[in-house]
């Protein structure tokens, strides 16, 4: 019996466009059929041709054991089309084959043995893999001591990939962080830099739900913002230092000048803008018991105003968003910026003529910033024009907007009241 290979598979599909469906069901039964031969050849072939019918829409929940009958093959090449099946088909909420799963992965990860290298390590990387995939809680109980033995791997393969997979055990066993937080700590110095990278994207990562935790962590994040020269773990390191601002305010004013150093020297925009970002959170906790503030202020201040201006000033559409979100954390600790400088209130009104509405909408939400009794009645005469043109809740947001800017203060800025009554006139016939 010869059977179909997953290239024949493909191409028949190709072939037969007016009887698709019928001929991927022939196709099926001809797999279910091979899954039932106890030749590993013969059913890790249909496994795989199963896999890729699961990708084009088809369940495979029904082939689950198969899928772990072909994962303890003793060859690899078998494994992996194994491996591959169990994470597209195994539902770990659902399919109770998983828990038969839990033996088998743990001898794949003690195959791995410290010190051990070759066919074992390559083992535990499709073991680690799936387990990423089809983790439970229950699994993760589990297998968890034996991911932190492999954390003293000798190879930086096994323990970058160990990082990773431990912050999917996390999401389903959350009491494992407490018990593994230490090696995680002790990753950050790590000898090889792809597993320092891979410890910092997992605490950042896990930081997200709540940064205090990760205070402990933050001496060892300053050191690789001022040494690292990777620029996507800077990102993470960037993003892990900012979210700790408002827990420890006194970070802030350590931050100012590194990240002003990335500011000023890196080239990628994705981390010039995180290292932007994270400054306009430092300066809103920068003023001492006193009152007092550092003697650079007015430079930070100069320099995330310039930067975010070229974001704004930018051609693609996602940098300009980006600059208006940036100038908007900026005005909370500095609201008088926009006032002070007449090219960054002509570049956000320019905004507000831009067609995609998310841009004039973050550019509306600035206008309130640069009012002044001087200038309110130019602002509101142009938005008035903006008004006629706009539609649905971009017009309701330029109404309450205007509306805003006026009463502020207990109409502070309104020299003459019958001008304002004339507005809301306007405003009520819209």
């Amino acid at each position: 019996m010869f059977e179909k290979t997953l290239s024949d598979l493909v191409s028949g599909i190709r072939s037969s466009r007016r009887n698709t469906a019928l001929y991927i069901s022939q196709n099926i039964a001809e797999i279910k059929t091979e899954l039932q031969s106890p030749d590993f050849f013969v059913k890790s072939n249909a496994l795989q041709k199963l896999t890729f019918l699961q990708m084009m829409g088809y369940t495979m929940s029904w082939a689950a054991f198969s899928a772990v009958e072909v994962m303890s093959s003793p060859r690899f090449a078998h494994k992996r089309i194994g491996y591959l099946a169990a994470c597209q088909g195994l539902d770990p909420d659902n399919s109770p084959v998983v828990l038969l799963t839990t033996n088998l992965l743990k001898k794949e990860l003690r195959g791995a043995t410290v010190g051990g290298s070759g066919e074992g390590m390559y083992n535990a990387g499709l073991a680690i893999n799936c387990l990423s995939n089809i983790v439970t809680e229950d699994l993760g109980r589990e297998l968890l001591p034996d991911l932190l033995h492999l954390l003293n791997h000798p190879n930086p393969y096994i323990r970058k990939k160990v990082l990773l997979c431990l912050y999917k055990v996390f999401l389903k066993y959350p009491q494992g962080l407490r018990l593994s937080f230490d090696r995680i700590k002790a990753c950050l110095d790590d000898s090889h830099p792809s597993v320092v990278s891979c410890a910092v994207n997992v605490i950042t990562e896990l930081s997200d739900v709540n940064p205090k935790n990760y205070l402990p962590l933050a001496p060892a994040f300053f050191k690789l913002l001022t040494s690292s020269a990777n620029n996507w773990m800077l990102i993470k390191v960037v993003k892990l230092l900012g979210s700790l601002v408002p827990e420890e305010p006194r970070l802030a004013r350590k931050l100012l000048e590194p990240l002003s150093n990335i500011v000023k020297a890196t080239h990628a925009k994705s981390l010039l803008y995180e290292a932007v970002y994270a400054t306009t959170l430092c300066l809103q906790y920068v003023k001492k018991s006193d009152g007092s503030q550092p003697a650079n202020i007015p430079q930070v201040v100069e320099l995330c105003a310039s930067t975010l201006r070229n974001f704004v000033q930018d051609s693609d559409q996602n940098l300009k968003y980006l600059g208006l979100v940036g100038f908007g954390s900026l005005l909370k600790s500095q609201p008088k910026v926009l006032m002070s400088h007449s090219e960054h209130r002509g570049l956000i009104l320019k905004c507000l003529s831009d067609e995609d509405v998310t841009i004039r909408t973050r550019a509306l939400g600035l206008l309130k910033f640069m009012a002044t009794e001087r200038n309110l009645v130019e602002l509101i005469n142009q938005l008035l024009g903006h008004v006629e043109a706009a539609s649905g809740q971009y017009r309701c947001d330029l109404v309450a907007t205007m509306i805003g800017m006026c009463s502020s203060n207990k109409y502070e800025l309104i020299v003459d009241f019958s001008w304002y009554v004339d507005v809301l006139v306007t405003l009520s016939g819209v």
